[in-house]
């Protein structure tokens, strides 16, 4: 069924029809409306589900940690500082193989104090190792949910699904909602393998003395790789019964394309105008929408950038003293190569500013005009007067 609805409540009625049954919340812009959607469904009785309200965001982990434990499908949501807040936790959920699943919605970081869109937040936590998978519109978030749940229960590790804020959290746009029946047929419900029951008792999050910690933690990263490995078929199931399609990485004209941007989140539909004006006036570019940051997709990046003459990464995030994240994960996937493009990395659009159709031409442009980036982290946009400013 086709309906105009927000990107969080896209979220939300994804997270209905997978039919949860513990959901835990603390509100905090520009995730709220999120949450706020889901406390009316359990108050209406359209969703059968638990909600529990919580006194921090610390606390809204620590919930759905005993909620999975139990054996129950379970959801949170977060942002920026509440996301950072859970940090501690976010270790416990995967190293406990616990496959919750969170809606992020992209946040910039204090201070300054600033509740637009800033990747910092999520990529912060790239190591906790959660999954990670970055939306790109509405359509985008509902199935990336749908989605997670599976790829969370199918190799047990959590699951963060990223949206950019307001961008896409509080923007309103036609979102195909699909039956039921097909969501049901896609994801069964949750069978845990081990889960608290005194009938069967467990031990969970023990001491473990070096003779076992390194094998849990190699479990981990058998986990993650098999996240890789088993993304595609459940894709292709879940295009089966929703007649849509989700990828790991998207390549759009990179075939034959001397210039390639890479992009994630909601910068790619406006690079997908970008591109399409470029390719209308004779010019070779090319689009990799890279959706999987956790495991990061190395194999595939290879193969769609490796034969490109430049590589641009547009990144809404800074690792300070290094450059944008995305970029610096382009460049490991590439230095193995015998012959590798160079890479720009470009950071644009921190704290919610615009990033269009003309700041990507330019990007493009300049990529062109330069044999090799001047700088590993190449800001664009800046008011210069505001740099200055602060200088003196």
């Amino acid at each position: 069924m086709k309906q105009v609805l927000e990107g969080s409540h896209a979220v939300s009625r994804a997270v209905r029809l997978a039919r949860v049954k513990v959901i835990s919340a603390y509100p905090i812009t520009p995730q709220t409306h999120i949450v706020e959607a889901l406390s009316g469904y359990c108050a209406d009785g359209s969703l059968d589900a638990r909600f529990i309200c919580v006194e921090s965001e610390h606390s809204a982990m620590a919930a759905a940690i005993g909620a999975s434990l139990g054996g129950m499908r379970t959801f949170t949501a977060t942002s920026s500082h509440g996301l950072a807040y859970m940090h501690e936790l976010l270790h416990w959920a995967s190293a406990s193989r616990l496959p919750i699943v969170m809606a992020e919605v992209n946040r910039a970081l204090g201070p300054g104090w600033n509740i637009w869109t800033d990747q910092g937040d999520s990529l912060a936590q790239r190591d906790t190792g959660w999954i990670q998978l970055y939306c790109e519109d509405g359509q985008d978030a509902l199935d990336t949910t749908l989605m997670a749940f599976r790829l969370a229960e199918t190799v047990n590790l959590p699951v963060m699904v990223v949206l950019d804020a307001f961008f896409l959290s509080h923007t309103f746009e036609p979102v195909d909602e699909p039956d039921a029946a097909a969501v049901d047929a896609f994801l069964p419900p949750y069978a845990p393998r081990f889960r608290m029951d005194l009938e069967k008792p467990f031990n969970f999050g023990q001491m473990v003395p070096p003779g076992q910690y390194m094998e849990m933690r190699y479990s981990i990263q058998q986990g993650m790789q098999a996240a890789l490995e088993r993304y595609e078929p459940l894709a292709a199931d879940f295009a089966r019964h929703m007649g849509r399609g989700q990828a790991v990485v998207e390549a759009v004209d990179c075939r034959d394309a001397a210039v390639v941007l890479v992009t994630s989140g909601t910068v790619t539909g406006t690079c997908r105008e970008a591109i399409e004006r470029l390719r209308q006036e004779g010019e070779k570019v090319g689009l990799l929408k890279i959706k999987m940051f956790r495991p990061f997709p190395f194999d595939l990046v290879r193969r769609h950038l490796g034969a490109a003459r430049k590589v641009a990464v547009i990144d809404r995030n800074v690792s300070f003293g290094a450059c944008g994240i995305f970029a610096q994960e382009v460049r490991a996937a590439l230095c193995s190569l015998p012959a590798r493009p160079p890479v720009f990395g470009y950071v644009a659009g921190l704290g919610g500013r615009d990033i269009t159709v003309q700041t990507i031409e330019d990007i493009y442009r300049r990529t062109c005009r330069q044999p090799h980036p001047d700088r590993d982290d190449i800001w664009v946009g800046l008011d210069e007067e505001v740099v200055r400013a602060w200088r003196s």
